[in-house]
């Protein structure tokens, strides 16, 4: 699958519309109870990109990003301004935000992954696409420094100690991070004089698995 290590515009994703999908059937019994079940592991995110457009400008921006992924062909990077961080929304990512693994002793290499908690449930997304720059890493409390204890893969999001932790330890990490997406249409339709009159275009993106 072709993906290009490039972000959306951040500034027109920044007005799109979108989120969490999830497919479930839900099969009715004859005494009137329901039997529901999922083929999907994981939800898949979609989005409008063109509710972000506030300009001619953006529009012919959207129309250059395009061409270049060449419609659906390509994948790329989206930033989803209501979902971005490994913690809350209002702070910069702290080293213990996410535990992402028990250490064994052996074990060097640890996918990000960020957790949803509501009650006693739980759902561990794999994230995939890290923003360079943001990720922070500790072992039980204690920071670590990139480059010097750990390297972190920002393509596939793993990382990876120069040391295995030790057995029992917890791997924490802190990130923001990007969604893998490619567009969901092999055209898009605009109209300057539409635009201006406050129509804007349907641009549908849809995250792919990596």
């Amino acid at each position: 699958m072709g993906f290009h290590e490039v972000r959306f515009p951040a500034s027109l994703s920044f007005g799109a519309v979108g989120g969490p999908e999830r497919r479930t059937e839900v099969v009715t019994l004859a005494n009137g109870f329901e039997e529901r079940n999922t083929p999907w592991a994981h939800s898949k995110r979609r989005y409008d990109a063109g509710l972000g457009m506030r300009s001619l400008d953006d529009v012919e921006l959207l129309i250059a990003f395009y061409e270049a992924r060449q419609g659906q062909l390509y994948g790329f990077r989206w930033k989803d301004w209501a979902d971005y961080k490994s913690g809350k929304a209002s702070v910069a990512p702290h080293f213990e935000d996410q535990v992402i693994a028990i250490g064994d002793g052996v074990t060097a290499m640890f996918p990000l992954t960020k957790t949803y908690a509501s009650g006693t449930a739980q759902y561990v997304r794999p994230i995939t696409k890290p923003v360079a720059g943001t990720v922070v890493v500790g072992i039980q409390g204690d920071q670590q420094q990139e480059a010097i204890h750990f390297d972190v893969d920002t393509v596939t999001g793993v990382i990876t100690f120069n040391h295995p932790p030790d057995i029992g330890v917890e791997v924490t990490a802190g990130f923001e991070f990007d969604v893998p997406v490619r567009f969901d249409t092999d055209r898009i339709q605009t109209s300057v004089a539409s635009f201006q009159a406050g129509e804007v275009p349907n641009v549908p993106v849809v995250e792919v698995r990596i």
